[in-house]
């Protein structure tokens, strides 16, 4: 983000604008001559979107051990800042010479090492491309073009947003997030907390509505520092930290994870249960519910449980019929409310890959309504910005669960002194909240 917070006060949002590319960057960071051509060699099998872009960087780091941390740093960043702005760095790269892979590793390149930095290892042709294009001001190109999201996305957020905001959102999205951590109340307070980084020289400071979050500025080794190992701060945006406000589930309670994936909802709700009650994680994935099992022992929580399912139809699933008082359904979507950390996400979906998805989301929200009792709370969450996601299905399993009344969002929070101006549902932006987009609709079942 462009604003730093600091240390133990509130950081306010504002607007995130992605840095026009003939500006050199803040700090320039160490190049070497071979790392523009392992750049492009990255960039090309990444572009092929056979997989995720964070996991084709992984192989591909583990298959260069001799790469340091510094340089892996280099290739990532530009990287990724091509995938962020794809389109508009294709149609720069029109002109110019040698391969199109070529060309994008160094626009990223520019635009994350600089272009002095580059320049030192680039042909007198290149050379003199790289200074045209450093030359062209973005806000003459094409809207097309500056947005950087295929055209159904675009599509899809024009029915909501027009003009100058959909280009805020749009620059909002295309820019990286920030790290935000969650405190464990168990463990530390919020103050604490920020001491503790202030201490290890890590400059952070409050989240500006959820009340156990922190924003830290830059990339910090994290998890080797002792605030982190003992279990005071766990990562987790302020969006998802304000979805789990939504649940307010209480000391005592039953409470189901019915997604919980690798457990960063889950272990703040068992923290607001104060590791009272029972809190199940259930999820179809092994692989993420065994990252769940550190975060578990560094949090100090006892009422969290684990649970391994086939499906939303599993026979463990059943057993709890009517006998939970708060279910959490973070539902599998498109995730393309996080873009700023997945922006491959938006090159890689379609729009026929959503239809399916809203069929699954339907059916999981309707098997995880089955286990609330009555007067219990049901929260339907995604981490997309698409209304057919989200407001389309909560319509829709409204109209057919007529046991079941919308509470409003801004009630809830309000209710949790959360100072968040919001309608019927949760809805987070990152150009108007500095958050991941976020959805979520809290559901009561009538007493």
């Amino acid at each position: 983000m462009t604003n730093r917070p600091q240390p133990h006060r509130s950081a306010k949002p504002r607007q995130n604008r992605e840095p026009r590319q003939n500006r050199e960057p803040r700090r320039e960071q160490g190049l070497h001559g071979f790392l523009v051509g392992q750049t492009e060699v990255l960039l090309a099998e990444i572009l092929k979107f056979a997989g995720p872009a964070d996991a084709t960087t992984s192989r591909f780091f583990r298959a260069h051990p001799k790469l340091g941390h510094s340089e892996r740093g280099v290739i990532a960043e530009a990287v990724f800042a091509v995938l962020r702005r794809r389109m508009e760095f294709a149609h720069l790269a029109e002109s110019g010479t040698g391969s199109p892979a070529r060309r994008l590793a160094l626009l990223g390149l520019m635009q994350t090492a600089g272009r002095s930095a580059v320049s030192r290892f680039v042909s007198a042709d290149e050379q003199a491309w790289l200074e045209h294009v450093a030359k062209i001001d973005p806000a003459n190109l094409p809207l097309r073009v500056r947005l950087n999201l295929p055209d159904w996305i675009v599509e899809a957020l024009s029915a909501r947003f027009a003009g100058e905001e959909l280009a805020q959102l749009a620059a909002a999205l295309n820019y990286p997030a920030p790290l935000d951590l969650r405190v464990n109340a168990l463990k530390a307070s919020r103050e604490q907390a920020l001491d503790a980084l202030g201490a290890a020289s890590i400059d952070a400071g409050a989240t500006p509505f959820a009340p156990l979050g922190v924003r830290v500025a830059g990339k910090p080794a994290l998890t080797k520092l002792k605030v982190f190992e003992d279990g005071w701060v766990e990562v987790q945006d302020e969006g998802s930290q304000l979805l789990c406000s939504l649940v307010a589930p209480r000391r005592g309670e039953m409470v189901v994870d019915f997604c919980a994936g690798a457990g960063g909802k889950a272990l703040a709700l068992g923290a607001a249960m104060r590791s009272t009650g029972r809190l199940y994680a259930f999820d179809v994935s092994e692989r993420r519910l065994a990252k769940l099992k550190p975060r578990l022992a560094r949090s100090g929580l006892s009422n969290v449980h684990p649970v391994l399912i086939d499906s939303e139809h599993d026979i463990k699933i059943k057993r709890l019929t009517g006998k939970i008082d708060r279910v959490l359904v973070d539902a599998p979507c498109s995730g393309l409310g996080t873009l700023r950390r997945n922006p491959d996400l938006k090159w890689r979906e379609n729009a026929a890959a959503v239809t399916e998805l809203t069929s699954k989301q339907a059916s999981i929200l309707a098997a995880a309504a089955r286990l609330v009792k009555p007067g219990g709370r049901l929260v339907y969450a995604t981490c997309s910005v698409l209304e057919a996601e989200n407001e389309a299905i909560v319509a829709a399993f409204l109209a057919e669960h007529t046991e079941f009344v919308l509470v409003p969002a801004g009630k809830v929070l309000a209710e949790q002194r959360i100072e968040l101006e919001m309608g019927d549902y949760l809805s987070l932006w990152p150009h108007r909240h500095a958050t991941d987009g976020f959805f979520a609709a809290v559901l009561e079942r009538r007493a």
